[in-house]
């Protein structure tokens, strides 16, 4: 089945790394590609070398934290950080020129305010609408690095589905590459938008962002403060003939349901696998899926005899990136599934949370 395949694709690709996967159906290959799996963790701040040097060995071993020096946080040069591969990436001096491998990155330039500064975006990099007009260096898994080279970018960002090869080429031509790792929950991107502000000389903007983040994640939190009962939630990745795939605990999308006031029926698995024996054992109060995905979930066995699709409990989703991509739209996935899952608890505008 075609969209199942596609599914399994955005599957893969949700699970780090794995290259994205033909013969599905287009909206779902752009929502697999486009997941990102960023991440960038500030180590440390040290006040001596020494111990700079031990954060970077630190961040280096467990391959999910970038590591930056003291001036770095004050929004000076150079900026080292250390990439999953456990290379130095040393940025000297403000980028004018940088190339997107990544929709997430791409993403968070914009929210930054920085995005006269791209030159080269992906296939897939698709938000805000303005990204399309940046020249295009391929696709996520599958880049042109002559194009990357012919535009001679300060600075290359991508995540970790970017493939190695490419990566090889590109340092060995002394590009400097800056790979971002997954994070596995919402703090985890304020760092990552914390860490792109810093490569980019815009610390205050990163800062306005994240701010801006918690405060919209901190009215849904009051919004939902006197909920009791926290309805169990599967988000649909793939299924089928495909396998079954979604957020399971270990996900940073497992943490925006919950911080939504739902529970993740798919918590207790890991990586993104999932069964249907076990989905109909749980049975969960709400399901989520997108929308390439409407209609045949509903209509396929077993799924069909789900309670949440017999009663109608079913959000379908027109675009999963806000939810799937590692990024400022993050806040508004968690604002928007809340309102959804609880619409009692959110009213109009000017009046007060029920």
């Amino acid at each position: 089945m075609k969209k199942i395949a596609k599914a399994l694709a955005l599957a893969l690709t949700l699970a780090l790394c794995v290259s994205v996967m033909g013969g599905c159906k287009k909206k779902a290959e752009e929502t697999s590609a486009t997941t990102t799996t960023e991440a960038t963790e500030s180590a440390t701040e040290s006040a001596t070398e020494s111990e700079s040097e031990s954060a970077t060995e630190s961040a280096t071993e467990s391959a999910t934290e970038a590591t930056s020096s003291e001036q770095a946080a004050d929004g000076a040069y150079p900026v080292e950080l250390t990439d999953i591969y456990g290379q130095k990436a040393v940025i000297k001096e403000e980028p004018k020129k940088v190339v997107s491998c990544s929709p997430a990155c791409t993403e968070i330039i914009f929210s930054l305010g920085q995005e006269s500064k791209l030159v080269g975006r992906t296939n897939y990099c698709n938000y805000p609408e303005a990204a399309a007009s940046i020249e295009s260096i391929g696709d996520i898994n599958a880049p042109d690095v002559e194009k990357i080279v012919s535009l001679n970018p300060d600075v290359v960002v991508a995540d970790s589905i970017f493939p190695k090869e490419a990566y090889d080429k590109l340092t060995g031509l002394g590009v400097t590459v800056v790979i971002l790792n997954e994070e596995t929950a919402v703090d985890g991107v304020y760092t990552k938008i914390e860490n792109m502000g810093k490569i980019l000389g815009a610390t205050e903007q990163a800062d306005q962002v994240i701010a801006e983040m918690k405060a919209k994640i901190d009215g849904v939190q009051e919004a939902l403060k006197d909920v009791k009962n926290h309805p169990s939630v599967y988000y649909v990745v793939g299924f089928g003939e495909g396998g079954d795939w979604t957020a399971t605990g270990e996900t940073f999308i497992n943490n925006i349901i919950e911080l939504a006031g739902a529970e993740n029926a798919a918590k207790s698995a890991t990586g993104w696998a999932y069964n249907a024996e076990d989905l109909v054992r749980q049975d969960p109060n709400i399901i989520i899926i997108p929308a390439w995905a409407d209609g045949t979930f509903q209509t396929t066995a077993p799924y069909k005899d789900l309670t949440a699709v017999k009663e109608g409990n079913i959000i379908v989703l027109e675009s999963t990136d806000m939810l799937d991509r590692q990024c400022a739209r993050n806040a508004d996935a968690v604002e928007m599934l809340a309102k959804l899952i609880f619409p009692e608890c959110f009213e109009e505008e000017g009046q007060k949370a029920a």
